[in-house]
């Protein structure tokens, strides 16, 4: 089993990217966000700790987490924002590398794929075999966030902004997918890869 780690800024594609993977593969996908938000559930690993620090205003009246008044307390707020990262990031770090060995004991599928934006941050090339940079020109992924978001010129500078510069990306991963064109094309370069992948193996 291949684990390898997907990354890229927001509006490459990855999710796009993982579909096509999921059909064409024998694998498992984690998404780290989902993760984040499976153990800030009532019962979960991080809700109390979250709700310790933040409080009971930012819950809903069935006691879960409010993701919006969370994370407009947090991010108006650069120390409860290294607070509350200190109490997830580490979580979902060690429920990704938990569902790594359940996987290499059970033998069951080809490839572990994780997508996570800070796959790079937050050390995940230590456990991972490959790091996979979905690589998209920014105007391009400037066009997909306004038409699939509605975002604006602002919200996405401020994000892009606050992400890893590309030749950050280039140094670190070790395979570059570039989705700026057709599907077409994307795909072609997976196949290519994953056919590289099966030459090795044999």
């Amino acid at each position: 089993m291949k684990v390898v780690g997907i990354t890229g800024g927001i509006g490459a594609g990855k999710s796009q990217i993982l579909a096509y993977l999921k059909e064409h593969t024998r694998c498992r996908i984690i998404i780290a966000d989902q993760v984040a938000h499976e153990l800030e559930e009532p019962g979960g690993r991080c809700y109390q700790p979250i709700v310790s620090i933040l409080g009971t205003a930012i819950l809903t009246e069935d006691g879960r987490i409010d993701r919006a008044k969370m994370a407009a307390r947090i991010f108006a707020d650069g120390k409860l924002l290294s607070q509350i990262n200190e109490i997830v990031h580490p979580a979902v770090k060690e429920y990704i590398t938990g569902a790594i060995a359940e996987e290499r004991a059970g033998d069951r599928i080809d490839y572990l794929f994780i997508e996570a934006a800070l796959l790079i941050e937050d050390g995940y090339k230590t456990i991972v075999d490959e790091l996979w940079y979905i690589h998209t020109d920014i105007q391009v992924r400037r066009e997909r966030l306004k038409a699939s978001r509605g975002y604006s010129d602002e919200k996405i500078d401020s994000i892009m902004n606050g992400q890893l510069s590309e030749e950050e990306f280039y140094g670190q991963c070790s395979v570059v997918i570039d989705n700026s064109g057709t599907l077409d094309s994307v795909y072609r370069q997976i196949d290519k890869k994953l056919g590289e992948d099966l030459c090795q193996k044999r």
